[in-house]
């Protein structure tokens, strides 16, 4: 259900919302087939996320109540696609998501083999002739306009179990690069995000915005390691508003 707390002032749910309902999902399926990461944490895996694109046409409203389907597309390696759909329960359809995940040795923060899980059990439950209408995300290519917006400290609610920010509070503080004002008189069609790097309690982000011609924007996310001072790009996103 489209809890109130979930909802922005026009009594829509907020796009990170719907972010993390896909990512509970995700989690949902993939433990319920024995790949998820509660079982994985015990031989020190985890899944990461690598890329999210979520495009929706209307968002639910305060106290509706809504589906996400969720399946597996493709499987290689080092990397996965899995693809979201979120409905009404009347049927209609709000929008997609798709999302590419690799799994990676929590020691050594390096990807590792998915079909060493139960002998490449993920197979089976592959669906590659289901459609997700809408475009894999592709690469944000940023240009040299882009300007410093706003810096932030890491905080205690960015982290989450994995030890570093949480990959929808990324989506999160680039949205807050807009006021109230803004989304009264826009719709965020479609959201991209590209991961690069973890960011840790003891960074400071910096947002980078570039605004382009027509209703579409890129934002860079750029850390400052609190030590060394060294800078390092986290993530990249484009933005389509209609």
């Amino acid at each position: 259900m489209a809890e109130p707390f979930h909802c922005d002032f026009s009594g829509r749910m907020f796009l990170g919302q719907i972010g993390n309902q896909m990512l509970n999902a995700a989690d949902f399926h993939s433990t319920d087939r024995g790949f998820g990461m509660k079982y994985l944490m015990t031989i020190n895996r985890s899944w990461v996320l690598s890329r999210l694109a979520i495009e929706m046409e209307e968002m639910p409203t305060q106290y509706e109540r809504y589906n996400i389907e969720t399946w597996v597309e493709s499987a290689m390696k080092f990397f996965t696609s899995r693809n979201f759909c979120v409905s009404g329960s009347d049927g209609r359809i709000y929008g997609y998501g798709r999302s590419i995940w690799a799994m990676i040795d929590t020691e050594t923060r390096q990807p590792t083999d998915i079909y060493a899980i139960d002998n490449g059990a993920i197979d089976q439950w592959i669906v590659a002739d289901k459609p997700c209408p809408i475009e894999k995300g592709g690469r944000v290519k940023m240009g040299d306009n882009a300007k410093l917006v706003r810096t932030l400290d890491v905080g205690y609610n960015d982290i989450d179990i994995n030890g570093h920010v949480n990959s929808v509070k990324y989506i999160e503080h680039t949205l807050d690069l807009w006021g109230v004002d803004w989304y009264r008189g826009h719709h965020l069609k479609r959201f991209e995000i590209a991961y690069v790097a973890e960011t840790h309690p003891s960074d400071r982000l910096s947002l980078y915005r570039e605004q382009t011609a027509g209703n579409e924007c890129f934002v860079r996310l750029v850390k400052t390691d609190a030590d060394s001072g060294k800078e390092a790009e986290v993530c990249r996103c484009k933005l389509v508003f209609s």
